[in-house]
């Protein structure tokens, strides 16, 4: 875990966005911030950060909307979590559709940020040696490497998002067996995400390794059990 990783604050309540971008700092961070989605932009196209913290609701390009477009239109894996006084259960699945990593209703806890920030970056870390057990494994044209959180098909590495990958190598460390919600919102460290985020994670993964995710191949759903994870040719 990297106490000093770059951190790119986006939130257009000044106030808000200097206290983030001072308590982060206070915390050992590097902070870059930004007071909207376009400045956003324009800072990703010279910085390198290694996580976002986005505010959803903001005028103009809200934070869902540039969540989207860091996935689709840039293809950015960095760790999204969004920052919202929305935090209904459907906002918050909302939020893991759109591709984030986590998000934390307002007001919260600076604490709790710090918390969630560090443990997204643990998610997003590579494994360390003495984790790294487990063989590559064979997903059909796809090859996955538990020891790398690397997803390969034949022109290269699929990027996956930090809760994809952190997702795909609990399943992958213990493939052809069934790991409960429970299993899985602890390996993605997102306890109080509720079984529907889970269930989010489990569909966007299926679109990146299954032909057709509505007759997984692969990942399959244990009905009142959880998923498990099959590899083969």
């Amino acid at each position: 875990m990297a106490d000093d990783a770059h951190i790119l604050v986006v939130d257009d309540d000044v106030r808000l966005r200097a206290l983030l971008s001072r308590y982060l700092a206070g915390e050992g961070f590097r902070v870059t911030a930004a007071e909207n989605a376009a400045d956003a932009r324009a800072k990703l196209r010279s910085i390198n950060p290694d996580l976002l913290v986005l505010d959803v609701m903001m005028p103009g390009e809200s934070g869902l909307q540039l969540t989207e477009a860091l996935r689709r239109e840039m293809a950015l894996d960095l760790p999204v979590l969004l920052l919202t006084a929305r935090g209904g259960p459907e906002d918050r699945i909302a939020g893991f559709e759109a591709g984030a990593d986590d998000y934390l209703g307002k007001p919260f806890e600076p604490r709790e940020l710090v918390l969630r920030i560090r443990a997204m970056l643990r998610r997003a870390a590579p494994p360390s040696p003495s984790e790294a057990q487990t063989g590559p494994l064979r997903l059909g044209p796809l090859e996955f490497d538990p020891s790398r959180g690397e997803l390969r098909d034949g022109s290269g590495p699929i990027r996956l998002t930090g809760g994809e990958s952190a997702l795909l190598t609990a399943l992958a460390r213990k493939p052809n067996e069934v790991l409960s919600r429970e299993d899985i919102a602890e390996a993605l460290e997102m306890d109080d995400a509720g079984e529907r985020a889970i269930d989010v994670q489990v569909t966007r993964l299926r679109r990146k390794i299954e032909v057709d995710p509505r007759e997984p191949r692969f990942l399959h759903t244990v009905r009142g059990r959880g998923y498990v994870l099959k590899p083969g040719i």
